[in-house]
């Protein structure tokens, strides 16, 4: 009774897929999104899987499908759960003919589905790697987007000494976002580069020279362990992501590491610290070489004796005191501004009435200063 629910190719393309058809469907990682499958029955179907053979995609157009996710949103309501997290909600939609992912009735699903959230108190948080024109345009119909553009582009500063295109995104940047620097995923890279989507050639953050190389100086910092964690050197690939702790992006540089914690604590929206990124971990490789899935390079399990020693280091416990600093001082809950400030420095400040917190980044020393009110 079930079946309708889950989506089969035949359901999108009921007269047959072209070629054409099929070479437009953006794919995350390499092949066509379908896996076969044999039935109880003994019938073989192609089932859309746009991710693993694990992960069944859900027709969100059939009845069955809807009252699926309605069901979904009534039990954590049930169970006093205030927001929830639409994972890798682009590639919701299907229709023949088109892209696949974050087409026009993408956006309508979104919104509507953040209205029934909504009528059961539950904020929406989206989790979408795509063109940065379209995380803003997601942050308006939504109560909370990632901004996963910061990570590369706080890289790129730091490794170029320049705040150029870091500044420019933060002008524009959505306010409403969590904001990261590490993930249990990859480092985008998709997220500050051109339109892939557009014929006409969306441009990026940076641009595509600066970006490449962006992806060879982490290759660089991590002596090559990015290299064979990423794109075609490990299994189950995301082709938009660097696997690489961020940490070892940075070359294991405790200053430099510090400064992009500070600037991440800075930009508006809310932070998010990632447990690996918490204790400044390595690169896994012993993970990596056991299980061949390239994300697993930053997905270390940690022992108890490993963490202990962890939270002895200076960098950690310097992490640490910017975190308090963060969640205590009420200047946060109060309105940012990007000031004015040469192409090689950034100033980020925080004011809450009479509070206020300032941070002052010179890259090309490398040097960051923090001030604030008592």
């Amino acid at each position: 009774m079930y079946d309708g629910m889950f989506l089969t190719m035949d359901s999108i393309f009921p007269n047959g897929a072209t070629e054409a058809d099929l070479l437009a469907i953006y794919r995350p990682r390499p092949g066509l999104p379908f896996s076969q499958v044999t039935l109880k029955n003994g019938k073989k179907r192609l089932l859309w899987t746009t991710f693993t053979k694990q992960q069944i995609d859900i027709n969100i157009n059939h009845p069955q499908g809807q009252a699926y996710l309605q069901s979904v949103l009534q039990t954590l309501h049930k169970n006093n759960i205030r927001m929830v997290r639409l994972d890798a909600v682009g590639f919701a939609v299907k229709k023949a003919g088109s892209s696949c992912f974050m087409i026009p009735e993408t956006f309508v699903f979104i919104e509507t589905l953040a209205r029934q959230a909504a009528s059961l108190g539950i904020e929406v948080l989206v989790e979408i790697h795509s063109y940065f024109h379209r995380q803003i345009e997601i942050a308006r119909q939504v109560d909370r987007v990632y901004d996963f553009a910061l990570p590369p582009l706080v890289l790129h500063a730091i490794f170029n000494r320049t705040a150029r295109y870091l500044k420019q995104w933060l002008a524009i940047s959505p306010r409403n976002a969590v904001t990261v620097l590490d993930t249990h995923d990859g480092i985008g890279v998709i997220d500050i580069g051109a339109d892939s989507l557009n014929l006409q050639g969306g441009h990026g953050l940076i641009p595509p020279e600066e970006l490449d190389a962006l992806v060879e100086r982490i290759h660089t910092n991590s002596n090559g362990q990015s290299r064979q964690a990423t794109g075609a050197a490990a299994s189950n690939l995301d082709l938009y992501q660097v696997n690489c702790t961020f940490y070892d992006a940075l070359g294991r540089n405790d200053q430099d590491y510090l400064l992009a914690r500070a600037i991440q604590f800075f930009s508006p929206g809310v932070p998010q610290v990632y447990y690996v990124g918490l204790l400044a971990g390595e690169n896994d490789m012993t993970l990596l070489a056991k299980s061949g899935v390239g994300r697993d390079i930053n997905r270390h399990f940690y022992s108890l004796d490993e963490v202990e020693q962890a939270l002895h280091r200076p960098v950690v416990q310097s992490l640490f005191a910017l975190i308090r600093f963060r969640n205590q001082h009420p200047a946060f809950d109060g309105t940012f501004r990007l000031l004015d400030s040469g192409e090689s420095e950034m100033m980020l400040r925080w004011d809450n009435g009479t509070d206020w917190a300032m941070l002052e980044v010179n890259f090309t020393s490398g040097l960051y200063q923090i001030s604030h009110s008592p």
